[in-house]
């Protein structure tokens, strides 16, 4: 047997044939393009050689490359699979010529049957009936008089042909003229020989081929045969053995002929030989023969109880099996098999492509090359997977078939599973009677829409989103409008927690497959059916073929949701399916709709019979909003001054342009503050050390506040004097800009009524009346309670966050690893007393933020048992807690976050001092010596885990357990609107690696590997637990290029890249021994560093830099005349609210219609605008980093007609 062999292929064969070789022990090769460097054959094999870019001409085509690999790999043997080189005789010669054996027929073999017309010569010397048929065409003439000599149907063939590929069915001359260079140039790009030739076309036609193995020396066997008549386009589609209601004599016949067949050349390997069957007649006639492993040969292989590819194996290395003890054997039961293919059925199956972001596979043989997480491309065969089923009988087999298919579970593209569970009940199918032509009459439809356009930012959501999961960073993705979309879906009648979709500013156009009922909820987007206006909150019949459109929102509010009964089926990520599109999962492919994507309805979340929901109950738009919040848990006196409490609730704020579903920043005055700055945490006063945040909290991020929405992140390092109450949730989801917001303060006591008032309006989508009006109260009670310090406990400080959250702290507000472990008690305290009621626990560095199901437990209740807690836990100073050593690598100033620094200065504040080098402003705060010294300090430092999902996706928030390796910064302020995923940066005293894409806040030092793996489960990142690294986790960091950490990023998701892991246990009591012995050192070290920190405040001072102002820096273009136009010259408008990210174009450059004039940054996505027309763009009259507003003039344009 060889010891290494090279597989030309890819997809599920090379994977197929990789797992015979790694029982057999043999070391495979696979060979991959550009597009596959990913796909599951490179990831199977010992070894992977990439053999150039996606076009299959380029490198599964390309022999020359192929046989490279094999020469560098040292391969003895090459698998060819079937298609692309495998039926190559060139290829086949090559690979004999270069000394590597040739897993199938020999050249002469290949060439003698893989040219069909020599094919039909053997096969007429041998006795094997044949169609009528022609020879080799010499051009359209000589093929327009065969076709009328052998009577038309005919079918068009490739001589050199395979696959269903290069065939087309001709009924007259025209059809004949009309595909002849069509199936002329398909032979030559797929085959590399344009050779064709015609056939008689059978009517009532069955497929059936018999299976063939040739040892070399003269003995070939017939392994049954395959009845392959289920075909859709000459693709099969479903194949099974033995071939159903086929009388015993002309199976034999069928056997026999083959085998004389094969005997005639001594036939070598596997091969097919493949039959038309004439239902009516009852004859068969010689096809064609596949010399090459078949797609179908797995059922054959499950009846027989024998491995081909260990076969063609042994024979390629001169040892092949004994047939003599297979001859005559009979197949044990019956084995279909289905192709699982990336097309949609229900639109002429149109070919799919993209991320799967579902793949959940029955137990039952499966063939196949996929998995959650792989990118389906667009450049080859669409076969997606083979799911193979084995029975006692057909009976059998077919009610086993129709489970798997059921159980078969594939999503974030189409598919045509639904299409095959229809076939697997189809009366003719299960009669045995299918012809090749029948899957022509087979109608298939299916509850879907397709989108048409998109809208702005159109999503899948559920209410109340992905719970359970604060604890690492996972936002709860819910509806940004909880109520609209729970009463949309009550209206159709669905449970309100159905997936719906979500429609951001403007809507999507939707065309409906089959009929269905909808129901819009939240703004108005002056929707319409096929032209005709339709209103919102009633149930609304949809037929067939009509189209909803949805435009921009009217007069107020900002997001349009759409139900429909019976929900969206999209697949779950973590129990939810609602969209988190900055982490890219959820919904529907974890992104936001494109054009021509499908959406199928579902049918789990039926409740009761639609109903509308009466005008006087629907929720009121507005510009100028009231917005109940309950005030904490931080306020005055402890961070803000009374004055700054009395101006919170007493300002009318405005919506910022740069808002979006992760938070809507507010602009407004500037608090005071009560104290100077954020100490340890940061220089500025809004800076404390990291905690936990509620959804809707308002948190200070700086100067400037932002209501945290259902994207938000889990962790920050931020004050948050309120949080807004359950009820009044919904109203943050219809702010848009410029909107005026009032924050009222209310008691829990209202909070509770208003959300229990809405929770029974939902219900019954009937109330007597609306929900009461706010109240204002006098905001206190931020505290809820507190413990004082005793000789066991430290002083505990129960906070108030909104309604469903409790914030506990403990001590002062310093960086205390003994504080975090105190945290790290109650935690584990609560997890084992399993109090009904508790949502998630999520630690912060000092405190524990515990989310609570107020109905289910109340917060007296809750307080009564933490306070019982604290009497039961002990001391900790005998505490342990496992700790892993996690060494990464770490691009030092990487090119990303000199990327985002720059993007930063351009569109939100270009006076930070931190800017242009974090770095030099890291050195500076720190009163370091040279930026030389921050590196070895970073590459120093252990920084211990004390929190995740400080920005996202278990992305840790740690502090080096050396206090002489704690550098202190302050954040960002404002925040910035975008950092690179995996960006590495400090802020305060602690270190993050930004989990995802994202805003953030902290001073870059760099760039590192993946901290999250959405899809894909490796030895570092294990299935149900998609995120890298684990509270109390060491992390070390060891410099790499940015071209190397770009390798290594590249790998890593896929296992490809392994990182050094360290088990070890870290004990509070040798730590705290640890910092005793070197308190000298580290008093010295803080002292330096906090007159640095002090100069540098005063710097600011100084430099007016203390504070920011985010007035907006308006262009020319916001006072521009439009009647100052002149003639022939067009104005291009910014059609949304936002910040010039970029110019793309200069005066005086000609432009095309649609070209991309700038980018704005608005809501935190960048917007093109575009040219109108083609033209010579005349006038630019914005600069980037200046604010425009909606409908700004942003660019002057003469047309080419005017010129």
């Amino acid at each position: 047997m060889f010891h290494t062999v090279l597989i030309a292929n890819r997809g599920e064969i090379a994977c197929r044939v990789i797992r015979t070789l790694k029982r057999l022990g043999v070391r495979s090769v696979a060979v991959y393009s550009e597009a596959d460097r990913h796909s599951r054959h490179v990831l199977d094999a010992d070894t992977a050689i990439c053999i150039g870019p996606p076009p299959a001409k380029q490198s599964y085509l390309n022999a020359d490359a192929v046989l490279a690999a094999a020469r560098q790999s040292g391969a003895q043997a090459v698998h060819p699979g079937y298609g692309f080189l495998s039926e190559n005789t060139r290829f086949a010669e090559a690979a004999e010529a270069a000394g590597i054996a040739f897993v199938g027929p020999t050249s002469a073999q290949i060439s003698q049957f893989g040219l069909k017309h020599t094919a039909r010569a053997l096969a007429k010397a041998a006795g094997v009936p044949l169609l009528p048929g022609s020879e080799l065409l010499a051009d359209l003439a000589e093929a327009e008089r065969e076709a009328a000599r052998i009577g038309y149907p005919v079918m068009l063939k490739s001589s050199a042909g395979g696959g269903g590929i290069g065939m087309s069915l001709c009924r007259s001359v025209e059809e004949l003229r009309s595909a002849y260079e069509t199936v002329k140039r398909l032979s030559q790009n797929n085959f590399g020989d344009a050779s064709v030739y015609l056939e008689r076309f059978v009517e009532r036609a069955r497929h059936i081929e018999v299976q063939l193995f040739g040892d070399g020396r003269g003995e070939v066997i017939a392994l049954g045969e395959r009845d392959c008549s289920a075909q859709r386009r000459n693709q099969k589609v479903i194949e099974e053995t033995p071939a159903p209601n086929l009388e015993p004599g002309l199976r034999r016949a069928l056997h026999e002929a083959a085998v004389v067949l094969g005997k005639t050349v001594g036939y070598r390997s596997a091969g097919t030989v493949e039959f038309v069957f004439d239902a009516e007649r009852r004859e068969f006639y010689f096809l064609e023969v596949n010399t090459r492993l078949q797609v179908e040969h797995g059922v054959t292989e499950l009846v027989m109880g024998v491995d081909l590819v260990e076969w063609m194996l042994r024979t390629a290395a001169g040892e092949p099996p004994d047939l003599s003890k297979f001859a005559g054997i009979s197949p044990k039961g019956h084995a279909i098999q289905v192709r699982v293919y990336a097309e949609d059925p229900a639109r002429d199956f149109k070919p799919s492509s993209g991320l799967l972001t579902q793949v959940e596979l029955p137990d039952v043989r499966v063939d196949t090359w996929i998995e959650r997480g792989t990118e389906v491309s667009a450049f080859y065969d669409p076969l997606l997977a083979k799911l193979m089923v084995h029975g006692d009988s057909r009976e059998q087999a077919l009610s086993i078939l129709r489970a798997a298919i059921a159980e078969t579970r594939i999503g974030g593209i189409e598919t045509n599973l639904a299409y095959l569970a229809q076939l697997a009940r189809d009366p003719v199918f299960v009669a045995g009677e299918t012809t090749t032509a029948h899957l022509k009459s087979v109608a298939f439809a299916t509850p879907s829409i397709e989108v048409v356009t998109p809208g702005t930012f159109s999503i899948v959501v559920e209410h109340p989103g992905r719970l359970g999961y604060w604890d690492v960073g996972i936002p709860p993705s819910g509806p940004m409008d909880p109520l609209a979309l729970r009463l949309a879906n009550r209206v159709v009648g669905n449970t309100e927690g159905a997936p719906g979709l979500e429609l951001t500013m403007s809507g999507p156009t939707l065309r409906f497959a089959e009929d269905a009922v909808i129901a819009l909820g939240g703004a108005d987007m002056g929707a319409s059916l096929d032209g005709a206006k339709i209103g919102r909150f009633e149930p609304i019949s949809v037929k067939a073929g009509q189209t909803l459109q949805l435009g921009k929102s009217v007069d107020a509010g900002a997001r349009a949701y759409l139900a429909l009964r019976g929900g969206l089926a999209v697949p779950a990520y973590l129990g939810s399916r609602t969209t988190f599109t900055l982490g890219g999962f959820g919904g529907h492919g974890g992104r936001v709709l494109r054009r021509g994507d499908i959406l199928h309805i579902g049918s789990d979340a039926l409740k009761d019979e639609p109903a509308p929901l009466a005008s006087a109950l629907w929720p009121q738009l507005t510009q100028s909003w009231q917005l109940g919040v309950l005030y904490g848990p931080h306020g005055a006196p402890d961070f803000f001054s009374p004055r700054d409490v009395e101006m919170l609730f007493s300002s009318d704020w405005e919506v910022h342009y740069n808002s979006n579903r992760t938070g809507v920043r507010l602009v407004g005055p500037k608090p005071e503050w009560a104290r100077p700055d954020g100490g340890e945490a940061g220089l500025h006063p809004s800076n404390i050390h990291d905690v936990a945040y509620a959804i809707g909290s308002i948190d200070f991020t700086g100067d400037m506040p932002i209501l945290l929405g259902p994207d938000g992140p889990s962790l920050g390092g931020f004050v948050c004097p309120g949080v807004i109450a359950t009820a009044e949730l919904w109203k943050m989801g219809q702010l848009r800009p410029g909107d005026k917001v009032r924050l009222v303060p209310l008691s829990a006591e209202q909070a509770t009524a208003l959300e229990v008032a809405q929770n029974e309006l939902i219900e019954q989508r009937g109330a007597d009346a609306p929900a009461a009006a706010l109240i204002t109260v006098t905001p206190t009670g931020a505290i809820a309670g507190e413990l004082p310090e005793a000789p066991e406990r430290v002083k505990v400080v129960y906070r108030r966050a909104g309604d469903r959250y409790l914030l506990v702290e403990y001590g002062p507000l310093v960086l205390d690893l003994r504080l975090r472990f105190r945290v790290h008690a109650l935690m584990t305290w609560l997890k084992q007393s399993k109090l009904p009621g508790i949502v998630d626990l999520t630690p912060g560095v000092r405190s524990l933020q515990i989310h609570f199901d107020p109905h289910v437990l109340s917060s007296k209740l809750l307080l009564s048992a933490l306070e019982g807690a604290e009497r039961e836990l002990a001391s900790i100073d005998d505490i342990e807690v496992p700790t892993r050593t996690v060494h990464l690598p770490l691009s030092w100033d990487d090119p990303q976050t000199q990327l985002a620094i720059a993007k930063y200065t351009s569109g939100v504040r270009p006076d930070a001092p931190w800017c242009p080098s974090n770095i030099e402003f890291i050195r500076r705060i720190n009163g370091l010596s040279s930026i030389d010294d921050v590196y070895k300090t970073v590459f120093g430092a252990s920084y211990l885990v004390l929190g995740l999902g400080d920005v996202y996706l278990g992305a840790p928030v740690a502090t080096p357990v050396d206090p002489r390796h704690r550098l202190v910064t302050t954040k960002y302020n404002p925040a910035r609107t975008w950092t690179p995923e995996n960006a590495v940066g400090i802020g305060g005293a602690y270190m993050c690696i930004y989990g995802m894409e994202g805003p953030g806040g902290y001073q870059f030092v760099g760039r590192t590997l993946q901290v999250y793996n959405r899809f894909r489960s490796t030895s570092r990142f294990l299935q149900g637990t998609p995120w890298l690294l684990r509270f109390f986790d060491q992390i070390r960091f060891y410099p790499v290029s940015a071209e190397e950490l770009l390798e290594q990023r590249e790998a890593f998701p896929y296992g490809k890249f392994e990182i050094k892991i360290d088990e070890g246990t870290f004990k509070l009591r040798d730590y705290e021994r640890f910092l005793s012995d070197n308190q000298a050192s580290i008093s010295g070290f803080k002292t330096q560093q906090q007159a640095a920190f002090e100069a540098e405040r005063q710097r600011w001072i100084e430099n007016g830099q203390l504070s920011f102002s985010s007035e907006a820096r308006g262009g020319v273009g916001a006072q521009a005349d439009a009647a100052a136009l002149p003639p022939g010259a067009e104005a291009v408008e910014s059609h949304v609210p936002g910040s010039v990210w970029k110019l793309e174009v200069k005066p005086g450059q000609a432009v095309k219609r649609g070209q991309t004039l700038l980018v704005v940054e608005s809501m935190k996505m960048e917007i093109t605008v575009e040219a109108p027309s083609d033209g010579v763009v005349t006038e630019l009259l914005v600069a980037e980093g200046h604010s425009v507003a909606p409908g700004q003039r942003v660019a002057v344009l003469k047309s080419e007609v005017a010129s």
